[in-house]
């Protein structure tokens, strides 16, 4: 009887007689026979780079997790491992080689994806036993690969369930911590910086509809996460390649724009962290969402310097004194707000008057919490071709006299905070108290607050009042206000 039968179909011959492909017909499994499942293949993954590459990572493990596969994070357990790349600095390139070369040494079994993979004859050179090499968002091409490397052996008992779930519909597998996670609202970059090589790596800016990424944040949510960081390459600039086209949302059209998307993101029930915010002036549209308490009051905005030529030899913004008028004004409309920002030093053609103009703009900013790279000759970036590149122990003194100034400056906001009352994200718990954060304070990225007496049923992910007490040049210590 047909219903007795279990048919899988694929090509072995051809009957002489009529030309037509033969199918095997194979008994269906005898259920009262003990059953012999073999375990999925584990796969272990290296994720290198940006808050965006991990979120690539993880949409990589998504989609093997749906295909049947399980994970490892010990090299011998594993199957085959995938090294996710980062390749926005030589310094990054050398750290996704050396990881590259360990994988292929502990395990053998190695698929390479990532910014890195971009440049597959670098890492082909250098590590020619790869068994795949991809670029950036290459989740289904990782993929094959995976199943070339480690298939998974046939199973009767459930190769005939139904077809894998679309992308958006596939759980997500998290890497980081439940309470939070990081929300990719687009990719690439239109921006051509001189010193930056993402937008050959990533290509053009391409943003989701409002109305997937609202979802995916809502699933998030319902999941439990407590906090969502929004990322991209630039992220001010959500929407602009889809015309700012609506998408359905709970019944409503959205507009692929940043502040309307915002706007939607604070209905859900998390804390919004808005990420590599270009200083657009439209970005201005996004205060009073703060203000009303959409997002955090917390904005990360990549400034990188102040000097008006070394602006312009970047290709980024050049008007410095209006970017102070802006400052002013958006903490006139949301006085709690902390802004974040990475800067370069040592960029060819960088005056010691062009550093002290930085460095006084830095003292005349006040941003809470600063980064500073020395400048790097990146293969394929335009800033390698200009004049006058700054000798390596020049970079270096600037950046000690950034990163003290920057320790100062941090030092005196956060003595600045003591005495306020707040609500933190509890990030860990050990014997010795509690690590949390605030709305100024990203994870990974930015210091914390500890907690260290009246700890005990705090839990990762728990929201709480406390009142700060002490402060050091990058981290606070509070107390609680609730018990």
């Amino acid at each position: 009887m047909l219903a007795s039968l279990c048919v899988r179909g694929y090509e072995r011959g051809h009957c002489a007689a009529i030309g037509a492909p033969l199918i095997e017909i194979l008994p269906m499994p005898d259920k009262t026979a003990p059953r012999q499942i073999q375990p999925a293949p584990k796969i272990g993954m290296v994720s290198l780079g940006c808050p965006k590459a991990l979120v690539d990572s993880e949409r990589i493990l998504s989609r093997l997790r749906a295909d049947g596969y399980a994970f490892s994070n010990d090299y011998a357990d594993a199957a085959a491992v995938i090294v996710n790349t980062c390749g926005f600095l030589d310094s990054a390139k050398a750290e996704s080689l050396a990881a590259i070369g360990e994988a292929i040494q502990e395990n053998g079994k190695v698929i390479v994806t990532g910014c890195l993979g971009k440049d597959a004859a670098l890492i082909r050179e250098a590590h020619p036993k790869a068994l795949a090499v991809t670029g950036p968002q290459a989740t289904e091409e990782v993929a094959v690969a995976i199943r070339a490397a480690a298939p998974i052996a046939p199973d009767p008992f459930v190769d005939l369930t139904p077809a894998a779930k679309a992308p958006e519909d596939i759980e997500r597998v998290s890497l980081t911590p439940p309470h939070f996670a990081y929300l990719k609202i687009a990719e690439g970059c239109n921006q051509r910086c001189s010193f930056c090589v993402i937008p050959s790596m990533r290509g053009r800016l391409a943003s989701r509809p409002a109305g997937a990424v609202l979802r995916e944040a809502e699933k998030l949510v319902e999941s439990g996460v407590r906090e969502l960081l929004i990322v991209s390459q630039d992220t001010a600039a959500y929407g602009v390649d889809l015309k700012h086209a609506e998408s359905p949302w709970r019944g409503e059209p959205v507009a692929a724009r940043i502040d309307d998307l915002v706007r939607e993101l604070g209905k859900l029930n998390a804390w919004v962290r808005l990420h590599y915010v270009y200083p657009y002036p439209h970005v201005d549209r996004l205060i009073p969402l703060i203000a009303e308490g959409a997002a955090l009051p917390y904005l990360d905005i990549p400034f990188q310097h102040a000097s008006p030529k070394i602006l312009k030899a970047m290709r980024r913004p050049g008007d410095a004194e209006k970017m102070l008028d802006r400052i002013a004004n958006w903490r006139a409309q949301a006085p709690e707000l902390a802004l974040r920002s990475t800067f370069i030093v040592g960029f060819p053609g960088e005056t010691d008057q062009d550093f002290e103009e930085l460095m006084a703009w830095l003292e005349a900013a006040q941003l809470d919490r600063v980064g500073c790279f020395k400048f790097e000759n990146v293969a394929g970036a335009a800033a390698n071709d200009l004049p006058d590149q700054t000798p390596e122990e020049v970079k270096e003194e600037r950046w000690r006299r950034f990163m003290e100034k920057a320790r100062e400056l941090s030092a005196a906001r956060l003595e600045a905070r003591i005495g306020t009352e707040i609500d933190v994200i509890v990030d860990e718990v050990d014997a010795e108290g509690a690590e949390c954060r605030s709305y100024a304070e990203a994870p990974e990225i930015d210091g914390s607050i500890f907690i260290d007496a009246d700890f005990e049923d705090l839990r990762p992910g728990d929201i709480v009042p406390v009142k700060i007490d002490e402060a050091a040049e990058y981290d606070l210590w509070a107390t609680r206000t609730d018990s």
